[in-house]
């Protein structure tokens, strides 16, 4: 095989205990006709070195050093070498289930797709082996048509299927001829996948569950306080609004899953400003709860919002009773469920 169907695109950083099992969760794939390019973006530790191993021993795998300058750039880089027809991102610290890229790259070419959107699991480890797992996924679907994905693109958003890029498969030619490159930020995927799902026209969807996220590491970044999370939060919903009104979709039940999904973001906040690591001044926490919690946008989300459970209706009274204080200790105590006891934490955000 002179070109490799699908290329694989893999930033490499700080995981020198994990990224030997994501190598061999690709070696052991059913399908075998790729390239795998992992790139060591100046990492400290063994991993590029680590990749390099097993490099010597698979010429599928094509290490690239270089300098930090984050995932964003990482992925860049390859996206400019890469050579398949079609694209597929991971992340260097989780792994894949076996038949991932033949089921994936089968339905691509059955049905000339664009993109390819499949189920994951969400491993999080509360002991060194004990974890408790959350399935993503919808039901299999081809969409006929642009506007028949567009119209339901909210219920995949609602599984949260749409905003990362390692359960999906990207048509290269799609991705290039659009000009489309992962940002030069933090929370890169969602702005890269919006990017891609503004004008992408063949989509279907794989309800088995492939891939598995790892929550463990306390220094990832879903664990990191976030100085500048509300702004960028912000932004995001920005950006949401934006994809409807480009698609030209504005329903009540659009607004209310915009809302409901803008209000779980701002209690994100809130728990972001209570985090052990976060070193303001109780008074300046106080000032910024007030600023994130009670703005007119926030309030009007509330009126429209109908939340899925008992717990996020629970969390919604003292914000939108503009209760400062029991909107800090409402932070405070998810912030402690986080820290001391992330299996509930787990199982109360999977069900929220």
């Amino acid at each position: 095989m002179s070109k490799p169907l699908v290329s694989i695109i893999m930033p490499v950083y700080g995981v020198e205990d994990y990224v030997g099992k994501a190598i061999e969760s690709i070696q052991n794939q059913t399908y075998k006709n790729f390239e795998f390019f992992c790139v060591d973006d100046g990492t400290k530790d063994r991993s590029g070195a680590i990749c390099d191993e097993y490099a010597k021993n698979d010429n599928r795998i094509i290490v690239i050093h270089k300098e930090n300058g984050g995932a964003p750039s990482a992925r860049n880089v390859a996206i400019d070498q890469a050579q398949g027809k079609y694209f597929y991102f991971m992340d260097s610290d989780d792994w894949t289930e076996p038949t991932m890229l033949e089921d994936m790259v089968t339905l691509a070419e059955q049905n000339d797709l664009q993109l390819v959107v499949s189920g994951y699991y969400i491993d999080t480890y509360y002991s060194d082996e004990e974890k408790f797992v959350q399935e993503q996924s919808a039901a299999d679907v081809v969409y006929k048509t642009q506007q028949d994905f567009r119209n339901d693109a909210h219920r995949l958003f609602d599984k949260n299927l749409l905003y990362t890029p390692w359960n999906k498969l990207y048509s290269a030619e799609y991705i290039k001829e659009n000009k489309l490159y992962f940002p030069q930020t933090f929370w890169d995927d969602f702005p890269f996948n919006l990017s891609v799902l503004r004008d992408v026209e063949r989509v279907g969807v794989l309800s088995k569950k492939y891939y598995h996220f790892i929550r463990k590491r306390q220094e990832s970044e879903t664990a990191k306080y976030r100085p500048n999370m509300y702004d960028k939060r912000e932004e995001e919903a920005d950006w949401m609004e934006d994809l409807y009104k480009h698609w030209n979709i504005d329903s009540s039940e659009i607004e209310e899953f915009l809302a409901r999904r803008y209000i779980e973001r701002v209690i994100g906040c809130i728990e972001n400003l209570t985090n052990p690591s976060c070193t303001l001044p109780f008074l300046n926490k106080c000032k910024e709860i007030r600023r994130i919690a009670f703005s007119e946008r926030v309030q009007n989300a509330i009126k429209v919002a109908q939340p899925n459970s008992k717990y996020m209706k629970l969390m919604l009274i003292p914000i939108k009773l503009k209760l400062t204080l029991l909107t800090y200790i409402e932070g405070k105590t998810i912030s402690f469920v986080k820290t001391r006891n992330t299996k509930v934490f787990a199982e109360l955000k999977a069900h929220r």
